[in-house]
């Protein structure tokens, strides 16, 4: 097997990272656009029922075929509509998971960001990519090609009205141009001052206590209702923006459909005051005029969905700032316990003074425990974070080998059974192989139920070293090669220490263990102590 290694990897943050995003292909994004081009033809379809159906009425024949095709293409509009819904949702709640799931790498593993600008992103930032992937890319292609389709059969009824139709669409797509980039700058500038108001919100409330002590209560709630105002007068001008571009598409809509109206009315009674190449006849002319609406249809809903399209562009800029990781581990498989080796390994934080470690160098030896000992901030947490990709490796070289089982000072509780919240590490453990890590840990739960026993998220009703012995029994559970211990007695009276510590030994059998403490009881199991 060969070693792990770790390495800074750098992507690039280019403006483009919306449309990267964008060309990404998904089966509900494809079924999505399938369904808005079948929308378009079962339009065609309803025209032409439509049509034939008027036709027959004046001749005095059977109208009800072309009313059952009217009636059934409107039905079919109206289903297809709902599975692109469907489709468009499911395909945005597939990006939004992954763009979610990077941005948590990102911040816990890559530069520090403020709270505001982190909180921010993670919940408005990627929620706003959801317009953007349900309905505006499939309304982007469907107005790409149905238009044209369109007026191309309505050009085998009248070539006359497609022309009318064919440039009445040019100023339309003009107006649509110069409205969407005066709103996006626009969105933009809110959603800067969205950001500005989290982050300012998050900051106070963290420094109440401060705020408190110095009286500073007026200011700050002066402070946030200035933040508060400027953030709605720029959703006010986002709506203003949006309302004067809905206003300009919709004239040059009914423009269109106006002048083909008139047309195709006065060619019929033959006032036409200019000779044109074609007579219509009263069924082409009501095909032509029932399908000169639709022909709008996908731009008019690629206009409703363009706000989409701005408010995702305004979180692009701030998300794609995000993409940078931290660093990567070529993860390998191994069985056996390995040894571990950081050569002048070097961790700045971003906005630190000064390095959480600098130059640092340690062997861990293959199936050993090393005991990580020092003050609080000596960087015993940032060595293990290493390993976690966690901490950002500003210089030097790692190498490991093997996956890792980490215990934490704070382990994650689910709200649900003790047994499935020891089950984490490993979803497949049978129930048997659960119940004897608990008991290797010496996890005796005394509640009724026992191990079926329910917590909620915070865990209620554990105590601090049931806490920790449930993450060391999660540990256990995993067949990793390497164990990580962050603190595993801290805050723990002697006697519990002492309960605990047996606990850690069995653990780490078999495993190159690495413990980060302050506790010389649990440094006195470790074959080897490091002191920082």
């Amino acid at each position: 097997m060969g070693a792990r290694i770790v390495q800074i990897d750098h992507i690039d943050a280019s403006k483009g990272w919306l449309d990267r995003l964008s060309s990404v292909r998904s089966p509900a994004g494809g079924r999505a656009r399938l369904l808005v081009a079948l929308d378009g033809l079962a339009a065609i379809g309803f025209a032409a029922g439509l049509a034939f159906g008027v036709d027959a009425i004046a001749r005095g024949s059977g109208m009800v075929p072309w009313l059952v095709l009217a009636l059934g293409a409107m039905a079919i509009r109206g289903l297809l509509a709902h599975l692109t819904g469907v489709a468009g949702a499911q395909a945005a709640a597939a990006i939004k998971a992954g763009v979610r799931a990077d941005l948590a790498r990102s911040i816990f593993g890559g530069p520090r960001r403020s709270a505001g600008e982190a909180t921010t992103a993670l919940v408005e930032g990627v929620e706003a990519l959801d317009g953007h992937v349900a309905r505006f890319l499939p309304a982007r292609f469907s107005a790409a090609a149905m238009p044209l389709v369109m007026i191309a059969v309505a050009a085998i009824a009248s070539p006359v009205c497609a022309g009318i139709l064919l440039a009445t669409l040019v100023p339309f797509i003009a107006a649509m141009v110069l409205a969407g980039t005066a709103a996006a700058a626009e969105s933009r500038a809110q959603f800067l001052a969205l950001e500005r108001l989290s982050g300012l919100f998050l900051d106070r409330v963290r420094a109440l206590p401060v705020v408190l002590a110095f009286q500073a209560e007026g200011a700050t709630t002066a402070a946030l209702k200035r933040s508060a105002s400027e953030l709605a007068e720029r959703t006010i001008r986002v709506l203003r923006a949006a309302f004067i571009s809905s206003a300009a598409l919709e004239f040059f809509a009914a423009l269109s459909v106006a002048l083909v109206a008139v047309y195709c009315g006065f060619n019929l009674l033959r006032l036409l005051p200019f000779p044109v190449p074609e007579q219509l006849d009263l069924k082409r002319a009501f095909f032509v005029l029932a399908l000169a609406p639709e022909v709008y249809a996908p731009m008019r809903r690629l206009a409703a969905a363009y706000h989409d399209r701005q408010a995702a562009e305004a979180a692009s800029a701030s998300l794609s700032t995000f993409a940078t990781p931290a660093p990567k581990l070529a993860v390998m498989s191994g069985s056996e316990a390995p040894t571990i080796r950081f050569e002048a390994v070097t961790v700045r934080y971003a906005d630190a003074d000064a390095p959480a470690l600098e130059n640092f160098s340690l062997v861990a030896q293959a199936g050993t425990i090393t005991a990580l000992v020092g003050p609080s901030g000596a960087g015993k947490s940032s060595l293990l974070n290493l390993l976690l990709n966690l901490a950002p490796l500003t210089a030097g070289r790692i190498e490991a080998e093997g996956d890792i089982a980490w215990a934490g000072q704070s382990p994650l509780i689910l709200p649900a059974s003790i047994a499935d919240n020891i089950a984490l590490a490993r979803r497949d453990a049978s129930r048997a192989e659960i119940e004897a890590a608990a008991k290797a840990v010496g996890l005796v739960i005394d509640r009724p139920g026992g191990l079926d026993f329910r917590l909620d998220e915070r865990g209620s009703g554990l105590s601090g070293g049931e806490r920790r012995r449930l993450s060391l029994a999660r540990a256990l559970l995993k067949p990793a090669p390497i164990l990580l211990l962050d603190e595993p007695t801290a805050n723990l009276d002697a006697a519990s220490e002492a309960a605990l510590l047996e606990a850690i030994r069995e653990a780490a059998k078999g495993r190159t263990t690495l413990i980060a403490t302050h506790s010389e009881a649990v440094a006195a199991l470790a074959d080897q102590v490091v002191r920082l």
